[in-house]
């Protein structure tokens, strides 16, 4: 059985993936470092499963060095990193430590393997590289305009994938995606945390007057890509994925809205609040994802109504989701510090 390596396997993306990978017939070797967004309620599915195998190893340590080599896995999809822009801004460094120096790292360890072995490293990455995009839509050659630290760290981290593809050879792909939302997302993120404030009767918190728009795509679908991009990508190349679908956080939180008056009773506290805006907050962000499209023949198939749907649904099943969190992480704004007034 062919062996695959995904890193940061115990978060939302990465656990998703891994649920794909077992169906598509592969051994995964969950590696994670477990952090405050890892969680062990995302893998209980397959947790038993003969097919899979988890480990705790930070990407930065030479134990992941000593992995894949056991292992020998074909790919290995690179999703360990921090990813909340709040967070980024109250502390940039672990988002240095982890997206930069932990890259660095595992590129100095896959150098090695893949002068040995053959295999493949694809690293995911975001479409927040691209900072503001207030017109259009930004094609895998638009440049790189970072605003947060989460964000610039990001790209730092693909930069630094790139150079490896061209000076050491080593076979690298990189994936830059849209917002993702669907089952196992943290809910420091905007729609879980407005799905949990809307199961326990609280606040709906939207950023300035909510218009920030987003491109979102279903988790399930970002996976499908993933795999298509395994198997069909060519080394050294970014590739887009988007559903060209773009949301501002105003028709977001009322689309949850209108599906939760028809499967819940709504509490008299579950009202929009609009807060204070993070710093330095893109206004847009908005992808071409034309060259996957054509090139790897691949699509997305759910569409924002469907799949907020399906989304609330496996929250409100799996309330016990959220009681596997700190409350402390649901609830507490970051970032605030950097705010003019507090207003949470």
């Amino acid at each position: 059985m062919k062996k695959i390596v995904v890193t940061g396997g115990l978060g939302f993306i990465g656990s998703n993936l891994i649920d794909l990978l077992i169906k598509k017939n592969f051994f995964v070797i969950n590696v994670d470092k477990v952090s405050y967004s890892s969680n062990f309620y995302n893998h209980r599915e397959y947790k038993n499963s003969k097919k899979y195998k988890f480990i705790k190893c930070d990407i930065k340590d030479k134990k992941f060095k000593n992995i894949i080599f056991k292992y020998k896995p074909i790919c290995i999809f690179n999703l360990a990193a921090e990813t909340h822009v709040d967070r980024s801004i109250d502390n940039p460094k672990n988002f240095i430590q982890s997206n930069i120096v932990g890259v660095y790292n595992l590129l100095e360890y896959f150098k090695e393997y893949s002068d040995k072995f053959k295999s493949k490293l694809i690293h995911i990455s975001t479409d927040e590289v691209y900072g503001d995009i207030l017109k259009g839509r930004t094609t895998e050659k638009y440049p790189y305009y970072p605003s947060s630290p989460y964000a610039a760290s990001k790209a730092a981290s693909d930069h630094l994938v790139s150079a490896y593809v061209r000076t050491y050879k080593i076979p690298a792909i990189i994936t830059n995606c849209s917002n993702n939302y669907g089952p196992k997302q943290h809910p420091e993120k905007l729609i879980p945390k407005l799905i949990y404030n809307i199961i326990n009767n609280k606040p709906l918190p939207i950023y300035g007057k909510g218009i920030n728009s987003r491109e979102w795509i279903y988790v399930k679908d970002h996976c499908e890509a993933l795999l298509k991009v395994f198997k069909k990508g060519k080394i050294g190349q970014f590739y887009n994925i988007g559903s060209n679908k773009n949301l501002n956080n105003m028709q977001v939180c009322k689309s949850l809205l209108n599906i939760s008056k028809k499967l819940i009773n709504l509490g008299n506290k579950v009202k929009i609040n609009f807060v204070m805006d993070r710093p330095g907050h893109d206004i847009r962000y908005a992808l071409n994802s034309n060259k996957i499209r054509k090139e790897l023949n691949w699509k997305p198939k759910i569409s924002f109504t469907k799949g907020i749907k399906l989304t609330f649904n496996w929250y409100n099943d799996n309330k016990k989701y959220y009681k596997t969190l700190s409350k402390k992480d649901i609830l507490k704004r970051l970032g605030k510090k950097w705010l003019k007034k507090e207003l949470f």
